[in-house]
């Protein structure tokens, strides 16, 4: 597609959004008993392509285990709250009922608390004892310390989430920096990592040796990245571009990196449409932090909103709208898409006739207006 000229010397290529593109149903349909929403990454299986966010505010590790035990994983921030104190729930508890200025000096103050490896420890102890897959997220500036806790707990995924991840840190006041082409691969576990929204980016995290992407930079309901840093690609065009990043990894190694889209993703239909556009899966924030169980208690925040120098996020008031079981199996009390979303994916592809996410990805899509 041709740039567009914003001015002289300088051009642009159109993006587009997940609003802004739509499946087109295929020449058959499928009955729903014959649809298959089942997600393999490396040797986990997941009954659902779908996972929540590394967010204080969605997942505990009372949501982590219950999120496993329907079908879907939700990764615990190993920076966050619960590895920091005792008792989070307390902290939290207090939070969602005092004024916003209040609420926002009692979290910088509970986030200024050091991290403790023997909580970490305990917490993924605590999701492994469940019998559900253990998973953690973790920035990039803090993966290199905290790795011997991560192993030493025998965490079974780890995320590494960032609003912008590089294979190679550059810096000249650090002799070592972190170089995620040798890390992820001294690591015996599989890796997830992002985000990322181009091209390029996709395809140098790919080679890093990680099991999956995350694609998306600002995106988020919770993200200010744009407004604050300028940084962002509509989502759908980044996965489109991370999907034919893919495509040349895949053909150069023979190795199929998963791609996991992140952010923007608050209803059913987002799901479907991400994949048809080359995901293998999804993580939402709101959309589980509006859960009765979510420990935000009804409000939704990211670790960048609480930076000590540059927030880049908001706290958000969330409407809660029933259990995680409802928000991801149904019954839907409303049709605003944002409860049973595995049963609006799988909805979607009986009635555009493909068997499972990965035919999906072969749908036919328009862009609208």
């Amino acid at each position: 597609m041709p740039d567009i000229e914003i001015g002289m010397g300088k051009a642009a290529r159109p993006a587009y959004g997940l609003d802004q593109v739509s499946i087109v149903p295929s020449r058959r349909t499928r009955d729903l008993d014959d649809v298959d929403t089942g997600w393999e990454i490396d040797a986990f299986s997941f009954a659902a392509p779908i996972m929540a966010s590394g967010m204080d505010s969605v997942v505990s590790p009372t949501t982590a285990v219950a999120l496993g035990e329907l079908g879907s994983a939700g990764p615990l921030n190993l920076e966050g709250l619960w590895t920091r104190h005792d008792d989070p729930d307390a902290i939290l508890a207090r939070v969602a009922v005092l004024p916003e200025d209040e609420a926002w000096a009692e979290l910088r103050q509970a986030y200024a608390a050091p991290v403790r490896p023997e909580l970490i420890r305990d917490r993924v102890k605590e999701i492994r004892g469940a019998g559900v897959v253990s998973c953690g997220s973790v920035t990039p500036h803090r993966v290199e310390a905290l790795a011997d806790a991560i192993v030493a707990a025998e965490l079974d995924l780890l995320v590494i989430q960032g609003t912008v991840v590089s294979a190679e840190h550059v810096t000249k006041g650090d002799p070592d920096p972190l170089n995620l082409k040798t890390f992820v691969r001294r690591l015996d576990l599989p890796v997830i990592v992002g985000g990322c929204s181009s091209y390029r980016a996709a395809l140098h995290l790919m080679r890093t040796g990680a099991a999956g992407i995350l694609v998306g930079v600002g995106e988020g309901s919770s993200s200010s990245t744009r407004r604050v840093l300028g940084l962002g690609v509509p989502q759908a065009t980044a996965i489109a571009d991370a999907r034919a990043a893919r495509m040349r990894h895949l053909d150069e190694t023979g190795v199929y990196v998963h791609l996991v889209a992140d952010g923007g993703i608050r209803t059913g239909g987002d799901i479907a449409k991400a994949i048809a556009l080359g995901a293998d899966a999804v993580m939402a924030g709101a959309a589980f932090a509006a859960a009765t169980e979510a420990p935000g208690r009804g409000w939704h925040w990211g670790q960048a909103a609480v930076h000590a120098d540059l927030p880049r996020g908001t706290r958000a008031p969330v409407a809660q709208v029933g259990t995680l079981a409802e928000v991801l199996h149904g019954p839907a009390t409303d049709d605003t898409g944002s409860m049973n979303l595995v049963g609006a994916l799988r909805r979607t592809m009986a009635l555009t006739g493909y068997a499972s996410t990965k035919e999906l990805q072969k749908a036919e899509l328009v862009v609208q207006g």
